[in-house]
């Protein structure tokens, strides 16, 4: 019996979920702040950071700004849930849009898991010792004040401007030099699949 729909965007959204949350656990219990392991050669590394902000590392002021933050991804989720929810019930929503919005909303969720339960579970990570889960003592922070794991490392092109070159000459240029997870991932392919692929339904619908 072939799967519905609902059925198939759920174990979509489950099996994204699970990507996203075992390889932080992976690196997490197993290494160091600032740790890195080549993948393929220098251009991709797993390189272990933790921020308390927004995605590619980015931060956003104080246990205030992460406190909406968490608090907005947390909006953001459900939004999406039950924006989804509601296109699964109608026949014209081309199946590419849903898995786009899915696809947005696991990596919501994904570091609204590290926001909300990574404090409380794990003790902290440091240059010198690998994080415990569940550790005896407790975990580091309370809930909403965990930090967001990253590792995913593509510095494809490291090299220097040339000196000739005015106002940058002689400094060092670096790309891709943002640090991010599967969640971010998740979030960045979807929105450009969005954009790219599926506008149409969207225009079409403001249009109408």
């Amino acid at each position: 019996m072939a799967l519905s729909k609902g059925k198939k965007i759920t174990i979509f959204v489950i099996a994204l979920l699970v990507i996203d949350q075992v390889s932080k656990i992976l690196v997490k219990t197993n290494m160091t702040l600032g740790q890195s392991i080549n993948v393929f050669g220098d251009w991709f590394q797993i390189y272990f950071v933790e921020n308390i902000g927004m995605a590619f590392g980015m931060s956003i002021g104080g246990n205030v700004g992460k406190f909406l933050l968490t608090f907005f991804r947390i909006v953001l989720g459900i939004a999406m849930f039950i924006y989804i929810r509601k296109l699964l019930k109608r026949n014209d929503v081309p199946t590419g849009v849903i898995y786009g919005l899915a696809a947005i909303m696991c990596g919501a969720i994904g570091n609204i898991f590290d926001s909300l339960f990574y404090g409380l579970i794990f003790s902290e990570s440091g240059f010198t010792q690998v994080a415990t889960l569940f550790p005896e003592g407790g975990g580091y922070a309370g809930p909403f004040f965990g930090k967001v794991v990253d590792m995913l490392y593509f510095p494809i092109i490291d090299t220097t401007w040339p000196d000739w070159m005015p106002f940058c000459g002689g400094k060092p240029f670096r790309f891709f030099s943002a640090i991010f997870n599967f969640a971010d991932s998740c979030i960045t392919v979807g929105a450009f699949y969005l954009i790219i692929f599926q506008w149409r339904f969207f225009a079409g619908k403001e249009n109408a």
